[in-house]
């Protein structure tokens, strides 16, 4: 009997060695990819955290450590308040247009019809524009530099609005509707991606049971979209933000409203204060990341019970 054992327990270690083999060979052949990751994203992220601790300016030739103060001057000052709201606001109304324009355009092309195409087209072209031209060319159109047929309308509407929200309302709505315009074509063509890849049959049957077109989206499609809307909501909230630096350099450096991470932009490259800057860029990253998080828990697929 004691062969037997030794030779099992050969072969186990055997499988062993072999397993941890495995593990360094998949390790070394990710390792470019991760020095790749780690120099283009973990890099920059841990160069502004600690740039966010220092006094880092253009004035200085070198920075000193300052700890949190930068952060505390933030905390105490009432126009970031102002700014942290506003951004809330900006992330909260992006992200909902987005996902309701997305959802009834992806449901509108789910069914075949003569100029799906075209129509299709249509609506990834927003998307696909270049977002530099995409920028330019609404802000010229909501805020008219020259005199065209509709600036006395859009001169109109920017009063009316500054009136009634507070100064720099316009020009933040043009700010919302430019990124949902762009990021609802996204939300759109990936839930039409999803609804494609989602069996027709469950449809069939949910045609049987169910009355209502409404009761069928919000019983059955919904529930089958969730990982979908869930994806398509954390990269709305993302792409939002991104979007900003868009808006800020290519309208000549326009603070919208305020927002929090405009005004990090004011702070690096027209002041040039980097050490403030990267605080304040950083100052609703745990809230963002609050947002990411509740998004996911609330579009997460339902587990599955016991069979």
């Amino acid at each position: 009997m004691a062969q037997p054992v030794l030779a099992g327990s050969r072969r186990g270690t055997t499988r062993k060695l072999g397993r941890r083999r495995e593990i360094v060979v998949a390790y070394l052949l990710l390792a470019p990819a991760l020095m790749f990751v780690m120099g283009l994203l973990a890099y920059p992220i841990g160069w502004e955290v600690w740039a966010s601790l220092t006094n880092s300016s253009v004035q200085r030739v070198s920075a000193s450590y300052v700890g949190l103060y930068n952060y505390l001057v933030f905390l105490n000052d009432p126009e970031f308040w102002v700014a942290a709201r506003n951004t809330i606001g900006y992330l909260a109304l992006t992200a909902a247009l987005k996902l309701a324009l997305g959802t009834a355009v992806a449901l509108a092309l789910w069914r075949p019809f003569r100029v799906r195409p075209i129509v299709l087209l249509a609506v990834f072209l927003p998307w696909a524009y270049p977002a530099g031209a995409a920028m330019i060319g609404w802000d010229r159109f909501m805020s008219p530099p020259v005199h065209t047929a509709y600036s006395v309308l859009m001169g109109n509407l920017g009063v009316f609005f500054d009136r009634w929200l507070g100064n720099g309302t316009w020009g933040f709505l043009t700010l919302v509707l430019v990124n949902s315009w762009r990021g609802a074509a996204f939300t759109a063509i990936f839930l039409l991606a999803g609804l494609n890849g989602l069996p027709q049959e469950l449809f069939d049957y949910a045609a049987l049971e169910v009355r209502t077109a409404w009761r069928c989206f919000r019983l059955v499609t919904v529930p089958l979209l969730r990982p979908f809307l869930a994806l398509a909501t954390l990269l709305s909230l993302t792409t939002a933000v991104a979007d900003l630096g868009n808006a800020w350099l290519l309208t000549g450096g326009r603070n919208v409203y305020p927002i929090v991470w405009t005004d990090s932009f004011r702070y690096a490259l027209i002041a040039g204060q980097w050490g403030k800057a990267s605080a304040l860029s950083l100052m609703l990253v745990p809230v963002l990341a609050l947002l990411l998080f509740a998004c996911y828990r609330l579009f997460d697929p339902l587990e599955e019970g016991p069979p």
